[in-house]
């Protein structure tokens, strides 16, 4: 359940309608096998567009219902009210602050940005530019799994997909391989705001898929994966062999 502090996540409607899924091709568990499914992968999903109708929020909420299907908690970020970087002294605001507490919540992130000009909007760069490589002692992006995604109006491209997968990098991230970009979105979606069946919603499908298994497979793994010598000598934090899981596996090897 989400605590009732948070008022800037978006309700998801029709969950559970997937018209233009084809369920007997899709696997209900995709990541059965490679970890502990002792709960649901948590997914953090940010859109980069405030208009009324927004076809990069759209592609944001068909993921989210792929990624129930999958067997995800998902959440939401409504940026509406999200201020500039360095705006407000220390960030003091509760839109900061709720999202960096949905980003510690998080266990894998979905960033989906329109193409202006030739790259991100603002709207995409401002939210990620508010999580904080540290935040009260906690790293909020540091091991999470992130997946790619973009809408055009015009031709397909692939700029703000690479400009987002800069900034995974440097946020300390797992970016997976498959990603998605829908050329002239406004084609496709409905009237209703659901994407059509195409190939493009069938990426998503793959997208989704695949963020489900990376998630599930690193999420046990991710203090290990991002454990960094130069930082351990920076806090002169010494290794302990006994509860050192690298050690450990060496000396049992």
């Amino acid at each position: 359940m989400t605590p009732p502090s948070f008022t800037r996540l978006r309700t998801l409607s029709d969950p559970d309608r997937l018209p233009a899924l084809r369920p007997e091709f899709a696997h209900p568990q995709p990541a059965a096998g490679l970890g502990p499914l002792d709960h649901k992968p948590r997914i953090l999903l940010l859109y980069g567009s405030l208009r009324e109708r927004s076809f990069s929020r759209g592609v944001v909420e068909e993921t989210a219902r792929l990624l129930q299907y999958f067997g995800c908690e998902t959440r939401i970020f409504d940026p509406s009210d999200l201020p500039l970087p360095d705006q407000v002294k220390d960030d003091d605001h509760p839109a900061v602050a709720e999202l960096r507490e949905h980003s510690l919540w998080s266990e894998g992130q979905v960033w989906c940005s329109p193409e202006r000009h030739g790259q991100i909007t603002g709207i995409m760069k401002t939210q990620i530019d508010h999580l904080p490589l540290a935040y009260k002692g906690l790293r909020p992006t540091q091991g999470r799994t992130l997946a790619v995604m973009q809408v055009s109006a015009g031709s397909q491209s692939f700029n703000s997909i690479n400009t987002l997968r800069v900034l995974g990098r440097w946020m300390r991230m797992f970016t997976i391989p498959n990603q998605s970009s829908v050329a002239k979105a406004y084609m496709e979606f409905d009237e209703a705001g659901r994407m059509r069946p195409s190939s493009y919603y069938d990426r998503i499908v793959d997208v989704a898929e695949e963020l489900t298994r990376f998630t599930v497979l690193l999420r046990g793994h991710s203090d290990q994966l991002v454990d960094r010598y130069s930082e351990r000598k920076e806090a002169k934090r010494d290794i302990d062999p006994k509860a050192d899981i690298s050690s450990i596996a060496l000396s049992s090897s």
